[in-house]
């Protein structure tokens, strides 16, 4: 048994922040961001808290999975930037939504969290413990970033993205995950502080890490490289996400990216592409997904699944 995805839903904040207007912030340029990530510009949150964005962006899923939050059994919020130490976001977003029958609780992988709750959500599901679930991946990484570090500073957006999932009959669900606590030091921040990051090291590990991946969960539903409609990765870089098609064998035009419109909005990456791409009609059901992200922890994976 596998599992389906019956509703998408994003928010991104009103804020656009550009390439021009960081150029007034730090030593940098449009051409020097551009070249080097893919990303114009980003969304930055003003008033709204995470549990705000992640209430609307579960709103809308809902709304599309034509379903009332009352029929939601589990809820997952994959963050690394909560409203609080605790409680969880996804208790907030519990009360928000009125979701009296949810349990809820917060998943921490950085930007492999969305699909760490996937699968989380997968096991409840298929166990038969739960029916329905809302797994909402979201991030106001603006908290934690220091405005003052033309390396980091450039790369990081907020928003949410939300998936409301069902049991499926059909089979195909496939994942891979993976840690490496020795390579924390590649992708970090400490308590109350700022992102920091070794980026040509963690670039080589994140390509290496992710075709790996992809490759496993292919290889395990004896599925061709070739027979894939759609890969969402994370939205990190523009450069890892061309050396992963490049190193997987997938023509461009077969893999999603909206980096230059967001930027890296961790956790959120994927389920906004996700909405993006089925909006856009990119996407389609009965598509065969694959989707695959790596962040601090070091964390990565791949899901493959039926859409």
């Amino acid at each position: 048994m596998g599992i389906r995805i019956s509703g998408l839903g994003v928010y991104l904040p009103e804020k656009v922040l550009t390439n021009f207007d960081l150029e007034k912030m730090v030593d940098t340029s449009d051409d020097w961001i551009t070249t080097r990530t893919g990303i114009k510009e980003r969304r930055i949150a003003q008033d709204e808290t995470l549990t705000y964005m992640a209430k609307q962006a579960s709103l809308m899923a809902l709304q599309m999975a034509n379903t009332d939050p009352e029929e939601i059994d589990l809820i997952l919020v994959a963050t690394l930037t909560p409203d609080k130490t605790f409680p969880a976001t996804a208790c907030l977003l519990q009360a928000e939504l009125s979701a009296k029958r949810a349990f809820a609780f917060d998943l921490s992988a950085a930007c492999s969290g969305f699909l760490y709750a996937l699968d989380v959500a997968h096991s409840y599901l298929v166990s038969g413990k739960v029916n329905k679930a809302l797994v909402v991946g979201a991030e106001k990484l603006s908290t934690i970033v220091n405005w003052q570090d033309r390396n980091t500073c450039v790369l990081f957006g907020d928003g949410a993205g939300a998936a409301v999932v069902e049991k499926s009959q059909d089979g195909l669900y496939t994942s891979k995950l993976y840690s490496d606590g020795s390579l924390w030091e590649l992708l970090f921040a400490e308590k109350c502080g700022h992102i920091q990051m070794k980026g040509r090291e963690l670039f080589k590990v994140a390509v290496r890490s992710m075709e790996e991946a992809c490759r496993q969960v292919l290889k395990e539903a004896n599925i061709s490289v070739e027979d894939v409609d759609l890969v969402v990765p994370h939205q990190a870089n523009i450069r890892i996400v061309q050396a992963l098609a490049e190193k997987l064998g997938i023509p461009f035009e077969k893999i999603y990216s909206n980096i230059h419109r967001y930027g890296n909005t961790s956790a959120a990456s994927i389920p906004i592409a996700l909405y993006e791409a089925y909006k856009e009609g990119k996407l389609k059901r009965g598509d065969t997904l694959l989707m695959t992200a790596m962040g601090g922890g070091l964390t990565w994976g791949a899901v493959l699944m039926r859409f």
